[in-house]
This record gives C-alpha cells, sequence and structure tokens, in this order.
C-alpha cells in the first residue's frame, strides 16, 4: 500500500510557478535549465562579527550537455520527416525539422558530452567561488580536493572550475582525482530497499505521465506544423510528438547555435509541459510519502562524506565534488535546504512549493560553508548555499543564514540513524514491519513488497 503523509506548511513564493515560467521561459526547462538563464542576485550576509569561512564542503553537477538519447533526437524526427515526404509541413513544421536536424547533427558521437554553454557555467562558478570566499580560496597553499564521477561532462565541469581557483590562487595547492573507488559515495548506486521504494513511485508517474500526454491538447501544436489536420490526427501522435520536442526544445539553451523552438509552445503549454515534469522528479527524487519520504536517502554515503569531511577538517581548505542532478536533488532534499525537503501528498498543489528548477539547473551546486572563530574558542558555524543563494536548514538559528554545525550535525545523524533502521529490517526481510518516522508527522505504518528496479541512469 501507498504511504501518506500530511502536508507541511511552507512559505509561498511571491508568484506562482505559472508566473514565474511566463517570466523567464527558460524555466520550464526543469534539469535542462542554463545555470545563467536563472542567476542568482541577492549579495550574500556578511560572516558574523568575529567569524570567517575556513571550509568548502561542495557537491556540484556537471555543466549543460547534449541529450544522452540518440532516440531523444530521432524520435521526433521520424515524425517531421514522415510529414514532409508526405507534403504535410507547414512553413513553421519546415523551420522546426530544420532546427531538430540541426541539433540532432551536432550531437552525432557527442551524445552527453559538456556543451561550450556548460564549461562557461562552471569557469562562471569557479570564479564566483573565489571572489565570495577570498579566506578560502585565495589563502597562501590552501589544499583544494577536488573529485569527479568517472564521466567525461563531470571531468571537465571539474577541470573548468579548477582552472578559475588556480587563476585566482596561483599557489593553491589542488588535487583532482577521478576513480571508481569514489562512486559509491559521488554516484552512490540504489540498493534493494531504494529500488522497491522507487519502483512504486515510477508506478505512479508512468501512469500520470501516460495520461498526461493522452490528454495533452496538442491542437495548437498541430495546427503550427502540419497542413492537413486529418492527416495529422491519423499518423501523428500529437502529444507524443509535443512532448518530445519540449524536450529538444529545452536543451536547446545547452548550445550556442541560435536555436530557438520555444515559439512554437505557448506560456501555458510551457508551464503545463514542466509542470508533469516537476512532479515527476517530486517523486522520484523527492521525500515524497509515496515512496515513505526515504528517497532522498539514496544520497546518504554522500552525507556521510560531508559530515566526515567537516569533522577532521581543521585547516583552511575546500572538497569540491563533481557528479549528476540525480546526487544533488535527492541530497538537497535530504539536507531540506529551503524547501526542498517537503513532504506532501498533494501532487496537484505541488507546484505551490516546490520547484524542480530552483534545485537541479545544469550545473547546480550545493556549498556548505563553514566558519571558525578569528580568536579564541567557539561554535563552528556552518551556511548553506543552494546555487549560490541562501538557503534555511532545517534546525534553529538565531543568526540566519549561520547555523551551529554541532546542532546541525546531531540532526543529521538522528535522521541516518532512522534511515538505516528502515533499511536493516528490510534487508531482513521483515518490510510488514517498517514505520516510517517521518519528521514531519506522527508514524505511520507501510508495507513495502520486494519489488527490484533498475539502476538510475547519471544525466
Amino acid at each position: 500500500m501507498i504511504c501518506t503523509l500530511m502536508t507541511i506548511v511552507v512559505s509561498l513564493s511571491a508568484q506562482t510557478a505559472r508566473e514565474e515560467i511566463k517570466a523567464n521561459k527558460y524555466l520550464s526547462a526543469s534539469n535542462y535549465v542554463d545555470y545563467d538563464n536563472n542567476p542568482a542576485t541577492k549579495a550574500l550576509t556578511p560572516a558574523p562579527k568575529g567569524y570567517e569561512p575556513y571550509l568548502m564542503n561542495h557537491y556540484g553537477r556537471h555543466g549543460s550537455r547534449w541529450l544522452t538519447s540518440e532516440s531523444s533526437y530521432t524520435n521526433p524526427l521520424a515524425s517531421l520527416q514522415k510529414a514532409k515526404e508526405q507534403g504535410k509541413l507547414t512553413a513553421t513544421g519546415e523551420d522546426v525539422l530544420r532546427q531538430v536536424e540541426t541539433v540532432y547533427a551536432s550531437s552525432i558521437q557527442r551524445l552527453g558530452d559538456l556543451s561550450s554553454v556548460g564549461e562557461r557555467q562552471h569557469h562562471g562558478i569557479g570564479r564566483r567561488m573565489a571572489q565570495n570566499f577570498p579566506e578560502i580560496f585565495k589563502k597562501q597553499g590552501v589544499p583544494i580536493d577536488a573529485r569527479s564521477t568517472v564521466v567525461i561532462r563531470c571531468i571537465l565541469s571539474m577541470t573548468a572550475e579548477c582552472e578559475e581557483l588556480a587563476a585566482a590562487n596561483p599557489t593553491a595547492r589542488i588535487h583532482n582525482d577521478v576513480s571508481e573507488s569514489l562512486q559509491y559515495y559521488l554516484n552512490q548506486p540504489r540498493n534493494a530497499f531504494i529500488k522497491s521504494v522507487r519502483q512504486k513511485t515510477r508506478t505512479i508517474r508512468r501512469e500520470m505521465e501516460r495520461q498526461f500526454r493522452e490528454q495533452l491538447n496538442a491542437e495548437h501544436l498541430s495546427t503550427l506544423l502540419f497542413n492537413d489536420q486529418q492527416w495529422a490526427k491519423d499518423s501523428i501522435k500529437a502529444g507524443e510528438l509535443a512532448y518530445q520536442l519540449f524536450d529538444v526544445a529545452s536543451n536547446m539553451q545547452s548550445h550556442d547555435m541560435g536555436l530557438d523552438l520555444y515559439p512554437i509552445f505557448t506560456p501555458e503549454e510551457m508551464y503545463q509541459q514542466w509542470r508533469m515534469r516537476n512532479i515527476a522528479w517530486y517523486l522520484d527524487y523527492g521525500a515524497a510519502p509515496q515512496g515513505g519520504s526515504v528517497q532522498p536517502f539514496s544520497q546518504k554515503n554522500l552525507l556521510k562524506d560531508i559530515i566526515q569531511v567537516a569533522d577532521t577538517t581543521r585547516q583552511t581548505a575546500a572538497v569540491l565534488r563533481f557528479g549528476h542532478e540525480v546526487c544533488v536533488m535527492p541530497l538537497a532534499c535530504l539536507l531540506e535546504l529551503g524547501n526542498c525537503g517537503l513532504v506532501t501528498d498533494d501532487l496537484e498543489n505541488l507546484d505551490a512549493t516546490w520547484r524542480n528548477y530552483n534545485i537541479f539547473p545544469m550545473a547546480c551546486n550545493i556549498q556548505l560553508v563553514f566558519y571558525r572563530p578569528t580568536k579564541g574558542k567557539g561554535d563552528i558555524l556552518v551556511k548553506a548555499l543552494l546555487n549560490e543563494r541562501e538557503v534555511t536548514l532545517p534546525i534553529k538559528t538565531k543568526q540566519y543564514p549561520y547555523y551551529k554545525w554541532k546542532d546541525l550535525r546531531a540532526y543529521y545523524l538522528e535522521r541516518l540513524k532512522w534511515y538505516e533502521h528502515l533499511e536493516h529490517a528490510y534487508d531482513e526481510g521483515t518490510p510488514d514491519a517498517l514505520v516510517f518516522r517521518g519528521f514531519y508527522t506522527e508514524p505511520i505504518p507501510c508495507l513495502l513488497e520486494d519489488i527490484s528496479g533498475g539502476d538510475d541512469v547519471e544525466s
């Protein structure tokens, strides 16, 4: 059966998601958003008096890239080429075909590769890191430990940031590491427990997506692309084509090609396409109660590494980790950055409080910055930046955005203990005895059947 938890109360944004997407169409791209199309603009809060930053504890996603699957290009191309062969394309349809053919041709032997836009994003992030925290990055001989998953786009993203840090401080001692031995926390494989939970949420997600495609009003797009509507109705799955073209349109901001398919979608169509994907990502990686709110714990090893680095680092230093959005998103939910840890079974109104484009654009990153007293003894403080924006953490503080690390550490360790109890019970073969003791609600008993699911594909 599916667990349900009560919706927690969170502060609402001044604008609705529909309004934000209308004002900035690029936000509709979900995980394809170009980092620089939604830049942080608010100045960071100065350090508390008598404190200085000494440790950057970071995880970041690779930058913009080509789509990872050839079928993402060839599926919509097949429909458009079929229409062209039969003389059914309008002038707009011909232009759309040309644009998709162009970006597809550029992807040959480059599927999933970092683009020039992605490289530029990480140069900017590295440059701003050094500007925002010179006490760390411009300190004489500072050690910077940079680690990446074994995927080339992540390695190149790490390289771009490190080039900026080296330029800002030629004395920095930068160490780059890429190894399968790091994968257990940089891109943690899903265990049987998480797979079984995700199989349940994916069943819900796939049914919602199927209904969305069937119910999608694609008449507007069909009229733009095809000169024979009866032929289009008989020969083309318009809803499916709209869904496919929207993915290509969304990722065009990953390139400097001057291509733009967004004009074939209305603002409302963009919002609805995004809304469905927002729900899907929440179900797959967020603290969705439909899966017992445990999916963020897919990043438990990453959180443990972050805690271990904080516990053992005494000198000024930076630890930079590079990977994928399927790690950044659940990590942000696990850390409960801002509204990321939202637990709600109200999927219809999810976007009132939880919006994926604020969490995981291309080159998204989490920066946990640690502060110590400049003189004498005192508490270690930490503040969190999500995509270079200060965000709240799940404990009380009297000096936001700064929190006592000992209190935050204790909170996260308690959460890990709670989750690992569930994982152990599952491994022991007693899933019917599991109780999801959420941090927001009363315990609710749930049954988790052992249904195997596929591994996540990094993207």
